[in-house]
């Protein structure tokens, strides 16, 4: 099966040095090529890549922002954040948002095809170097529980609800407290575990021991 690429950076010689990476791997094909937010906006419907390598630090719209506009238009694509700065914010807050990866210019061929395999499977791909700034930091993805999820009791119970499969009725009647205050949880919940759903909130729940 043939993973389509395209790739948006506003340099030329890096589209070029990443589409020279990626050629003659029989499983890839790069199908387009953006040097900005507009040229992506335009093109990605037609060219139906599988993942998107986008540079957070474009000309025309700020790579966050733009993220979040693909991710609403195009749900099912894969983005991962192709990009110079290693700032610890920049990495939180596009993952936040819902892109895939992320991974630094200096990377290399290998790093590039095992970043796609992992997102293509579900998972998120973070650059070694990357993650293990966010672990040491105490927000990264493999830490202990204790070392980076801080959880409130009512945080911890709406989980537990939610792993259970009750509505938000439900539980806001078990708990005694309102539907907005229970949504309210849930957000928190997405955004502390980095999840875009309540599929996706358990199976990192469980990852992290936050659920038996």
């Amino acid at each position: 099966m043939i993973t389509k690429i395209a790739i948006t950076d506003d340099h030329q010689m890096v589209l070029k040095g990443i589409e020279s990476m990626l050629k003659g791997i029989d499983e890839i094909e790069v199908v387009g090529t953006y040097q900005n937010a507009k040229e992506t906006l335009d093109n990605i419907g037609k060219n139906s890549p599988d993942v998107l390598l986008l540079d957070i630090n474009l000309p025309d719209i700020n790579g966050l922002k733009l993220c979040k506009q693909l991710l609403e238009l195009h749900p099912e694509l894969k983005i991962i954040a192709l990009t110079n700065f290693d700032e610890l914010s920049y990495v939180k807050r596009i993952l936040n948002i819902g892109a895939h990866g992320y991974l630094l210019k200096n990377t290399d061929r290998i790093e590039i095809i095992k970043a796609l395999k992992t997102v293509l499977s579900g998972d998120t791909y973070l650059q070694k170097g990357v993650e293990k700034r966010l672990v040491n930091s105490g927000l990264g993805r493999k830490s202990r529980r204790d070392d980076f999820i801080k959880l409130t009791i009512r945080e911890q119970e709406v989980l537990v609800a939610i792993s259970e499969e009750l509505t938000t009725v439900e539980i806001s009647k078990k708990l005694f407290i309102s539907p907005k205050t229970v949504e309210t949880h849930r957000m928190n919940l997405l955004s502390k575990l980095g999840s875009k759903n309540s599929v996706g909130l358990i199976k990192r729940a469980i990852e992290k021991g936050l659920l038996d």
